[in-house]
């Protein structure tokens, strides 16, 4: 993907993410936390122009939850409410034994797309999301098993050259989708140059998506929009609107970014696109 794909109106793929697995109602009260809210909330980011959501579970005090059932709970609000959305699930997870990683893939119908972290990234002071190999390797195997298309989400450029591996140990099917995320600690530096050398760091006839965290958001969703790959928003990464006001909402956040790519010429990928796109 390249600066030719923009110029060429390929449709761009928006991703919101909804709610996350740290923050809570504690950094912005708008965020959703129960199946209800996120239900309701993916509607109104489809209804924005976000083709696909990427949720994760919360259990009723709102903590992080891995569980087949809370999934379940949060994937039929979607149905219920939503039209057409793609549903991905987050896999990622820090302290989290190997094998409850592997539950949000067993909702029934299983997701559509799923995360897949590329390698290991510090949390906090004292947490280290490991993310082995053996674990990619099982996780990519049970989304091939279950029919889920892989989100390879690349913290750095270690994690490009741990795409590459997957690619030597695995068959990975076409197109290969990479999410490419910038920020603080573990990420990447979030400088266009550092932009520019992780999209060549990614195979041949990759696609991407670019993910700015906090303050970063706007301005790196721009650069994908510019540089032919998608973009993800949401309150996951960014509670703000901008510096001291906080988002009212994830659609609040996707309408921003479908009018920057209406300003830019680039149309924006439906459901029914965006799984054409990625071969869903």
């Amino acid at each position: 993907m390249s600066y030719d794909d923009y110029l060429a109106g390929e449709p761009l793929i928006v991703t919101a993410a909804l709610t996350g697995g740290v923050h809570g109602k504690e950094a912005n009260p708008n965020l959703p936390e129960t199946p209800e809210e996120i239900g309701r909330a993916a509607a109104a980011a489809e209804e924005a122009g976000a083709a696909v959501v990427h949720l994760h579970a919360r259990r009723p005090n709102g903590e992080r939850s891995f569980e087949t059932e809370r999934f379940q709970a949060i994937d039929d609000a979607v149905r219920r409410h939503a039209d057409d959305v793609v549903i991905q699930h987050s896999t990622g997870g820090t302290g989290a034994p190997d094998d409850r990683r592997h539950l949000p893939l067993r909702t029934d119908p299983p997701p559509e797309m799923a995360s897949l972290d590329m390698g290991p990234l510090n949390r906090y002071d004292h947490l280290t999301s490991e993310n082995t190999r053996g674990l990619v390797d099982a996780l990519h195997e049970e989304m091939v098993d279950r029919g889920i298309k892989p989100e390879l989400e690349v913290f750095n450029d270690g994690h490009a050259n741990e795409v590459l591996g997957l690619l030597e140990r695995r068959e990975l099917a076409d197109p290969v989708y990479a999410t490419l995320i910038f920020g603080p600690g573990t990420l990447t530096p979030p400088t266009p140059r550092n932009f520019l050398t992780a999209v060549s760091n990614l195979p041949d006839d990759a696609l991407f998506n670019t993910l700015g965290f906090g303050r970063h958001q706007l301005p790196f969703a721009a650069m994908g929009i510019l540089f032919g790959g998608h973009v993800r928003v949401g309150l996951e990464d960014n509670v703000y609107y901008r510096r001291g006001e906080l988002a009212e909402s994830n659609a609040q956040l996707v309408e921003r970014i479908v009018r920057v790519a209406d300003e830019l010429g680039r149309p924006v990928a439906t459901p029914a696109e965006a799984r054409s796109i990625l071969d869903l």
